[in-house]
């Protein structure tokens, strides 16, 4: 059997804050130029009561009922995310409650961001073709505006939040539906995409949470995340492409068999450098962030969702899916959607 895609959902939060509001804020920068640095006009924003994981589970909860499919049939949850709802339990233990999903379904998180829904991929793949699960639920929620300092001009011009779901079954396809993956790792550069406090290797204090400025003038303190947004720009540039061209060899395809490309949505400024870079059709190349930010390990099911919202006539599409970021952590698969 192969493992294929079936469907894909996602939710955004209600809240919206564009790229005005956040002019008033920050001096010398106006809503245009937010928009020219970021690629973004406005992100969707989590209330203060609302969690990565009830993201995930309005988005679950409307891919289930818009496919009718069986809740009973779910033998795998997987959520992506990196904000869960408490230390312990796990959030996918909760979300199983949530769904309805029977007690003989398997449940685990997977913390990985911005390249996490190719590793959960990955996962659900190796899941159902060893026969240890015939449909799984990918989930991905993450909320990083709650990490973000509110004068911490260099991530929240960027970041939006965000849940998806996506339902991936067996198939009795004669080729693979999903499939090669590649994989990379480079923990030494953990520290450029960061929140330094708050876990237990450094553990919350009073002095922790002393906010201070940076010469570029973005405040925060030790417990909001942090990015070396030049350095993760370095890092894409020189590890994607090698990426790329190792998914394509790995695949026996040439860009020619490729239908559309969809990258991590960091950043536009990104996007467009790795697109030249590589030399990419324009029209194969989506670039889906304008109306959500970067959503983190929910760019890519966002994208694609919408990608088959615009063609919802079209199948058996072929799909480069790559992600990166945080970690610094890399994975690229292609998917026949």
């Amino acid at each position: 059997m192969q493992a294929a895609i079936q469907c894909v959902a996602y939710h955004l939060p209600e809240e919206r804050l564009d790229n005005d509001a956040l002019a008033s804020i920050y001096p010398g920068w106006s809503a245009e130029k937010i928009h020219e640095k970021t690629g973004v006009r406005h992100r969707h924003i989590a209330r203060e009561d609302e969690t990565a994981a009830d993201l995930a589970f309005i988005a679950a909860d409307r891919l289930l009922r818009d496919n009718a499919v069986d809740r009973e049939s779910i033998d795998y949850l997987l959520f992506c995310t990196q904000e869960p709802d408490y230390f312990l339990p796990s959030s996918s233990c909760l979300l199983q409650q949530r769904l309805g999903l029977p007690k003989s379904c398997g449940a685990i998180d997977v913390n990985q961001g911005c390249s996490g829904y190719v590793y959960s991929l990955g996962v659900a793949k190796g899941l159902i073709e060893s026969g240890q699960a015939r449909n799984v639920l990918v989930l991905t929620g993450d909320t990083y505006s709650k990490l973000i300092h509110p004068l911490d001009k260099s991530v929240r011009t960027l970041f939006g939040d965000a849940g998806t779901a996506t339902l991936l079954s067996e198939s009795d396809s004669s080729t693979p539906l999903l499939g090669p993956f590649v994989y990379g790792t480079d923990g030494s550069n953990a520290d450029r995409l960061i929140v330094p406090v708050g876990g237990f290797r450094r553990r919350s204090t009073p002095d922790s949470s002393v906010e201070s400025s940076d010469g570029s003038g973005n405040t925060r303190s030790p417990e909001h995340l942090y990015m070396d947004g030049p350095d993760v720009l370095t890092f894409a540039l020189r590890e994607v492409p090698r990426l790329y061209k190792t998914l394509l060899e790995r695949s026996g395809m040439d860009v020619a068999s490729v239908d559309y490309f969809v990258f991590h949505q960091g950043s536009k400024l990104m996007l467009d450098m790795l697109r030249k870079k590589l030399h990419i059709d324009e029209a194969k190349f989506v670039l889906d962030m304008e109306e959500t930010g970067n959503t983190v390990s929910s760019t890519l099911p966002v994208a694609l969702a919408r990608l088959a919202g615009r063609q919802p006539s079209k199948s058996g599409r072929r799909i480069m899916l790559l992600g990166f970021g945080v970690g610094y952590s890399w994975a690229g698969t292609i998917a026949t959607f």
